[in-house]
């Protein structure tokens, strides 16, 4: 089974080099360049992944048009910028691969100093939290590694391109009934300049888009 692996890529040319070189075998590389003024794509290229262009900025946007660019029947998500490590690829897919789960996300375990940020840690746990109190999720951590059945995915009514992007796949698979698990997985200080979660600015820009989400909870995608 091959398996495709959606990243979106906004200058990360300093990680990409040690993120695809430890790709495991059987897993896809689909760097989503959300336009990169580095030579993140041509380093991507050279490693032998496919470059998707998104003109579209936003994290979601990224997300979605590799989602389009994929053909394989199970597909992951996961950051470009060296802080999870895709050898621990295989735990988050198995049990999707198994039929065991729909959804699983890599729940982090903080390896290194700096890897997660305290103002990030703090808002991924109340986010986490009222995710679990409106719906019911028994999740610890929105994860940005993550795993599930690419048309699945694609049948979701999702609408953000941005930030709110991870929250709001959690929220319609939970509406839609899917069973979603946690799995943990080492995460570690990232490679190179954060552009989201490593900044106050990023940190409060995630969760206004998350709130956004959590706003629509219980109506349909616009």
């Amino acid at each position: 089974m091959e398996i495709d692996v959606v990243l979106p890529c906004l200058n990360e040319a300093d990680a990409l080099p040690w993120v695809l070189s430890r790709m495991p075998l059987g897993y896809r590389p689909i760097v989503a360049d959300n336009g990169s003024t580095d030579d993140s794509a041509a380093i991507a290229a050279s490693f032998g992944a496919r470059v998707v262009p998104v003109p579209q900025r936003g994290f979601g946007a990224a997300c979605h048009a590799g989602l389009l660019a994929a053909s394989s029947d199970i597909v992951c998500v996961m950051d470009a910028d060296a802080s999870f490590d895709p050898g621990d690829l295989p735990s988050v897919t198995s049990p999707v691969v198994a039929g065991q789960a729909d959804l699983v996300l890599g729940r982090r375990s903080v390896r290194g100093k700096g890897a997660w940020p305290l103002h990030a840690r703090i808002g991924n746990r109340v986010l986490a939290a009222e995710l679990r109190r409106r719906i019911g999720v028994p999740v610890r951590d929105l994860g940005p590694m993550r795993a599930a059945r690419r048309e699945a995915l694609l049948a979701l009514p999702m609408s953000d391109r941005r930030f709110g992007y991870p929250l709001e796949m959690v929220v319609r698979a939970a509406e839609a009934g899917w069973r979603i698990a946690e799995t943990d997985v080492p995460y570690y200080p990232r490679t190179g300049k954060s552009k989201v979660t490593g900044t106050l600015g990023g940190t409060v820009r995630t969760v206004r888009d998350m709130r956004r989400v959590l706003a629509s909870v219980g109506s349909p995608a616009s």
